[in-house]
């Protein structure tokens, strides 16, 4: 072969390594599927890198959580529990939520509880009708209310009192979002990003190779979720993420205004300064029950708390003393904090 045809040939040959190369990427690295639905009474979307979609898999996981934990489900292992039927036997995922709700519960002295139920369905917030609230059926409802009043005993829940009923509502969507993961985990998917009504994991790239863009709302009044105005957007990745707030789920009565916050130990809603916390963990269900928490804590104590435990991070927006609206958040949050350039997300 003479040196013209050799010269000839270079480029065509070059082409076809190239070609090659971002061939066997290409089935290297699968496109990304993004699954929506419904579920929990809420929304879910969730994008992973994977060949196959796995859509039904996911789904049967989130069924699972459906059947133990969902108090509107009449044939969930909760309602079970609720309703005082004997032959009702947590399983594994029931058990998971009911040790960590009584750490939870032990670690905010109270503030988060999920033996809050009575109280969450007088107000009206719950999965049974609102009652005639007065002072002394709170006081009432308040008997029936602690962890300490419930326990297992390595076969079932036992209960001081059949009239207290179970609401893991505070927990539950971030641990789904947890299950999922480990589903993911097991599959071996190593990008991922899992949303459940507002709660969130994440691990590894999004499809454009970055860190994951999660938004954080202002906490505008809008029972229809219609409003999606930003405060802030994190660029972050293998964590989890819960927001809660009273924005969403609130009504007016005589020109007052309940939110669905309740605050187990005084039995009224949560009254602080607090208008949406939002916490990072590394697992959702942690998140999800301490952005509870700190709705009923109030700024001070929940940065305080924050501060004593560094393996949670937070965002608080809030009323100052003056009533002005104002924001703090953990240092560590910092880095991860991304100017906004467009305040609405469509």
């Amino acid at each position: 072969m003479n040196n013209k045809t050799l010269r000839w040939q270079i480029p065509f040959l070059t082409i076809l390594i190239i070609g090659s190369i971002l061939i066997v990427r290409k089935n290297q690295n699968p496109l990304y599927q993004t699954d929506k639905g419904f579920v929990f009474g809420t929304f879910y979307k969730i994008t992973y890198q994977h060949p196959n979609n796995l859509r039904k898999e996911i789904e049967k996981e989130l069924e699972k959580i459906n059947h133990s934990l969902s108090p509107f489900n009449p044939n969930s292992i909760i309602t079970q529990i609720n309703n005082n039927d004997s032959t009702a036997l947590p399983d594994s995922l029931f058990l998971h939520v009911f040790n960590l709700a009584s750490h939870i519960s032990s670690e905010t002295k109270g503030a988060f509880d999920i033996t809050v139920a009575p109280l969450v369905n007088a107000w009206g917030f719950g999965f049974k009708e609102k009652c005639n609230i007065d002072s002394l059926t709170i006081d009432s409802l308040r008997e029936f209310v602690g962890m300490h009043k419930v326990r297992y005993n390595g076969t079932n829940i036992i209960k001081t009192d059949q009239r207290i009923m179970l609401d893991c509502s505070a927990i539950a969507k971030g641990y789904g979002c947890d299950v999922v993961a480990d589903l993911f985990e097991r599959k071996g998917i190593q990008n991922f990003m899992i949303e459940i009504g507002g709660e969130v994991v994440l691990k590894g790239k999004n499809p454009q190779n970055r860190n994951w863009s999660i938004g954080i709302n202002k906490p505008i009044d809008d029972t229809l979720a219609t409003t999606n105005e930003l405060q802030t957007i994190l660029q972050i990745t293998d964590i989890a993420i819960a927001t809660s707030g009273n924005y969403r789920n609130f009504y007016y009565e005589n020109g007052k205004k309940y939110a669905h916050t309740i605050d187990p130990r005084s039995g009224y809603p949560a009254l602080q300064n607090i208008l949406s916390a939002t916490v990072l963990a590394q697992d959702c269900a942690t998140a999800d029950a301490y952005a509870t928490s700190f709705m009923v804590m109030g700024i001070d104590s929940a940065l305080a708390y924050c501060k004593q435990h560094p393996e949670l991070m937070g965002y608080f927006i809030y009323t100052d003393d003056n009533g002005n609206y104002a924001i703090c958040y953990s240092e560590e949050l910092e880095k991860y904090l991304t100017p906004i350039r467009n305040s609405s997300v469509k």
